[in-house]
């Protein structure tokens, strides 16, 4: 069993919370933020999209099914969102060191010590949840019960995309009969996965590469972390591809910067849709979907232009869910049809960027 010493979380407006360690004991610092999905905890670490912030999972146990080892399949991760965890710090109600899983091989302490994340539990994470949701999202820190040792830091200030893109070009599906270059703004593994299973041939560029020097049949942009206004580099290169008329996808931060590229701005929410069940709806419709989703910046759909219309529409807060061309094939969502561990409702996304390809 781990060996737990009393830490605290202070947020930014005050607010102390006591738990004990069962991570890396170090301190940590950066944006608190929630997560309402019963699992998926080794995929949530390991996504882009949490890169400076620091977790809180809702579901009050956590760690019973432990980690798998790490391995990959044509240099693809085959459990894990990226090689490494992005997260800053977790936060947990009850730990469990005690693990039981087909591929569990380590548990999440273990996991975290590894890599140096500090972890907390003993926290009433459903009282933390509803404070953020009140107040909005909130900078914090894990530090000792006697000691203050970081301060505030707020990930919003930096371009987190550079720092979770790849360095370089890589090629996955060398096999397959389309060649898609996919826009690494801190891309999740299974965008990488789903797309080459439909026999894609997938060029997977940094996020600033002008890859409208490469012969290409489509682009997919992927997800990311943080504020995509610091991404005007990609914005005008999605912007000369849309020249091209070539099909043209987005997911969560892509659906953000085509947008951008087609005239709209994007604001800050309050806390974010950060949980595996949001609803969604086609609109135009009466089809609902439940999806994943992992993002603090909404699209003002309001500022598109006369030849776009939006694809889908959260009916919890009636923000924007994905837009699309009218007559050209330029199509994102703000979800994550890719989501592991679920839901995946949203999956045929892929069947449709293949057809139209």
């Amino acid at each position: 069993m781990y060996r737990d010493k009393p830490v605290r979380l202070i947020l930014e407006n005050g607010m102390v919370f006591h738990g004990r360690s069962f991570g890396a004991e170090k301190a940590t610092s950066g944006e608190v933020v929630f997560n309402t999905a019963m699992v998926g905890y080794p995929e949530s670490l390991t996504d882009p999209s949490y890169e400076g912030q620091i977790l809180t999972l809702t579901y009050p146990i956590i760690g019973n099914y432990g980690v798998p080892a790490y391995s990959e399949t044509d240099g693809v991760s085959d459990f894990f969102e990226s090689p490494r965890i992005h997260a800053k710090g977790l936060i947990v109600q009850d730990y469990s060191g005690e693990y039981s899983h087909w591929n569990g091989m380590r548990s999440l302490g273990d996991w975290l010590k590894e890599e140096d994340i500090p972890g907390i539990c003993g926290i009433d994470t459903r009282m933390l949840t509803k404070i953020l949701r009140e107040k909005g999202s909130m900078l914090g820190k894990i530090v000792s019960e006697k000691e203050d040792e970081v301060d505030f830091y707020d990930p919003g200030t930096e371009n987190l995309v550079a720092n979770t893109s790849c360095s370089e070009v890589i090629e996955y599906g060398q096999g397959g009969k389309k060649r898609v270059i996919l826009v690494d703004c801190g891309a999740k593994l299974n965008i990488i996965r789903e797309l080459v299973k439909r026999q894609v041939r997938l060029i997977r560029v940094p996020w600033d590469y002008d890859f409208n020097e490469i012969d290409y049949d489509g682009v997919m942009i992927s997800n990311g972390p943080g504020d995509p206004n610091h991404c005007e580099i990609t914005v005008a290169r999605i912007r000369e591809a849309m020249k091209k008329e070539k099909p043209i996808f987005g997911i969560c931060m892509g659906n953000q910067l085509l947008s951008k590229a087609a005239g709209a701005e994007v604001y800050k929410l309050k806390y974010g849709h950060r949980s595996h069940n949001q609803p969604v709806q086609m609109v135009g419709s009466n089809r609902c979907y439940i999806t994943s989703q992992n993002h603090g910046y909404a699209v003002d759909e309001s500022q598109l232009g006369a030849d776009w219309e939006p694809w889908f529409v959260n009916m919890n807060d009636g923000t924007n869910e994905g837009i699309r061309h009218k007559t050209k094939p330029f199509y994102s969502v703000q979800f994550h049809p890719e989501a592991t561990g679920g839901p995946t409702d949203t999956r045929f996304f892929f069947d449709e960027v293949v057809k139209l390809l």
